[in-house]
């Protein structure tokens, strides 16, 4: 058996095994990890066996892609509409932006590392060409007021508060933002805006890399 038979079947388990028997019930979202290659979003040289497993995976710079099921859950949270915008805080290796790009969505991508967003850019780019996907080098932890407001926000890293202004830059008529926040406890946060009211609630308790402050890397 070929490595792209053997990735395929790998796909096919995770996506029943760890998401579908695990609550994720989007056939859209099952559907977008079926098509995506998680493979071509780790260091090369790591197995199929590593790429496919439900835990994070370390790209490098201090950074992970993150574990396929809480991927998916997050998504599920954010009921995501293709069509609509979506701002990504966190690039990372470009993993969830094929997803998000792959169920239709507009996706604003922002990532703080040059290497990580350069990288990202050229695989994704090569999965899903003609997406639309714009990719941003910069500082995003306030999100990116000049493509607001968005119908959805998503973090790929944890801060230990909610970020400055980010609530502002939802869709005043539902948008939603879904978020990882504590220092050693975390847990997954979403938040709902209608007009000036804000509707939070917590979720799942997880593990991310810290969301780097402004200035630093």
């Amino acid at each position: 058996m070929n490595s792209e038979s053997s990735a395929a079947i790998l796909r096919m388990r995770m996506v029943h095994r760890d998401l579908a028997d695990a609550g994720i019930t989007d056939e859209r979202i099952l559907n977008a990890f079926m098509k995506i290659p998680r493979e071509d979003f780790v260091p090369s040289g790591a197995s199929l066996a590593n790429a496919y497993g439900n835990h994070p995976c370390p790209i490098g710079f201090g950074q992970t892609v993150s574990q396929p099921y809480i991927v998916a859950f997050m998504l599920q949270m954010l009921e995501c509409e293709p069509g609509n915008s979506i701002l990504e805080i966190g690039t990372g290796s470009g993993y969830q932006t094929a997803i998000l790009a792959s169920m239709g969505m507009k996706v604003v991508t922002i990532e703080l590392i040059p290497d990580l967003a350069v990288n990202a850019k050229k695989t994704v780019l090569s999965i899903v060409p003609g997406a639309d996907i714009r990719f941003i080098v910069a500082d995003g932890y306030n999100g990116w007021t000049p493509a607001a407001p968005y119908e959805y926000i998503i973090v790929s890293a944890a801060p230990p508060r909610m970020p400055d202004g980010l609530e502002e830059q939802l869709n005043p008529a539902g948008g939603r933002l879904v978020i990882p926040m504590g220092d050693w406890f975390q847990r997954l946060i979403s938040v709902t805006r209608n007009g000036d009211d804000l509707v939070m609630r917590e979720s799942l308790p997880v593990r991310f890399v810290p969301l780097v402050k402004p200035g630093k890397k």
